[in-house]
């Protein structure tokens, strides 16, 4: 009997990410700025419109790529709130995000494919490029203040060359690219045989005027695949729902992986995803905008180096000047600081360490504090 695994998976881990946040809530009286899990509540519209859904009995099979008012929610939202018009049947209701990635990224590759993917970056890319069994190729952009550098991308581009994946707001830097940086990416890959993964899932958490989504270049349409997420600007990452939007015969393709996969998203969510659609995200918004704030000055007033973000709610700050590496900066500083930051290592760039601030304001400061004493033992 030959029970030898799938290949696709032996070179893939679990997260480094998952790990550490695994080591920092195994350390007794350690404080956490790990995870990038708003620390508000699913808004109560939202859970009102699941249970009258269940009290309605909508517990059976619904359509595989979502219910059509569901679908046509989102058309109706993403053209509101986006400019970007995708019909119902160019949508697919997902599970989490995440799901709206491997099927991308399943459709699209074939082995040996080559994914570009701009780094620092969420290790999670890098992963499902290589169960599709394509092969990851960083981009680095810490040199160029979290912007892609045109020349660098030309040079990263070769004939296996299948897919370029561009994450504004990024995770793990808050870095928005600019336009000037989207219209240089364009000019490259509009003549190519290149799709672009749009993970455009902190999109609504911006904290400046003049965003742009590398998806308003609709010349591409055919060649670009939209990602979004319910998780982040309604609180609801524990309900595990996305989206992707994809032209029509791309989409087609993605449904086949969707339907032997999952087969559907659960009936009885549809409503409350449609219901968090037509919420006002302001205030989730200005809330984390404040925390940006009062993080970012605390830690440029600590003497640290980072980069104001402009989106989501992460710091990408550089730890250069310690003379360690990430992995052993934060380590240590868990073990004689009880605080916990995701080491860069795990985003694909060295010499810089993640704090979320979607947590408390009590705990922002108490692990702020503790960031504070530690490095000043490094003095």
């Amino acid at each position: 009997m030959d029970l030898t695994l799938n290949s696709a998976v032996l070179g893939v881990e679990l997260s480094g990410i998952r790990r550490f946040t695994f080591q920092v809530r195994d350390t007794p009286g350690a404080c956490a700025l790990t995870i990038g899990e708003p620390d508000l509540n699913t808004p109560d519209a939202v859970k009102e419109a699941a249970k009258a859904a269940l009290d309605a009995n909508d517990t059976h099979y619904p359509p595989g790529n979502g219910y059509p008012y569901m679908l046509e929610a989102i058309s109706e939202f993403e053209a509101r709130a986006h400019g970007l018009h995708y019909s119902p049947e160019e949508i697919i209701l997902t599970i989490g995000a995440t799901e709206s990635l491997f099927l991308a990224l399943s459709t699209v590759l074939n082995p040996g494919d080559e994914v570009i993917i701009p780094t620092p970056a969420f290790s999670l890319y890098e992963s499902i490029t290589q169960l599709c069994r394509g092969v990851p190729v960083a981009l680095p952009t810490e040199r160029n203040r979290f912007q892609i550098d045109p020349e660098q991308l030309r040079r990263a581009i070769t004939p296996r060359t299948k897919a370029v994946i561009l994450t504004s707001p990024n995770n793990p830097t808050g870095c928005i690219y600019t336009k000037e940086t989207l219209d240089a990416v364009h000019d490259i890959l509009k003549d190519r045989p290149i799709f672009v993964l749009c993970d455009d899932v902190y999109r609504t958490l911006v904290y400046t005027d003049g965003y742009h989504s590398f998806s308003e270049y609709q010349d591409m349409r055919d060649r670009i695949i939209v990602i979004q997420s319910f998780s982040k600007p309604y609180a609801m990452t524990g309900w595990r729902l996305g989206y992707c939007l994809a032209d029509a015969p791309i989409r087609d393709r993605m449904q086949i992986f969707h339907q032997y996969s999952v087969v559907s998203a659960p009936s009885f969510v549809q409503p409350a995803c449609a219901a968090a659609l037509k919420s006002d995200t302001s205030g989730v918004v200005e809330t984390f905008r404040r925390r940006r704030d009062a993080v970012y000055r605390r830690l440029v007033d600590m003497g640290l180096e980072v980069q104001r973000p402009e989106g989501a709610f992460y710091m990408f700050i550089n730890i250069q000047k310690y003379g360690m590496d990430s992995l052993s900066f934060c380590q240590k500083m868990l073990v004689e600081g009880l605080v916990g930051l995701i080491p860069g290592v795990y985003f694909g760039t060295e010499g810089y360490m993640r704090l979320s601030y979607c947590y408390s304001d009590a705990d922002l400061k108490e692990g702020l504090d503790r960031v504070e004493r530690f490095i000043g033992t490094l003095r």
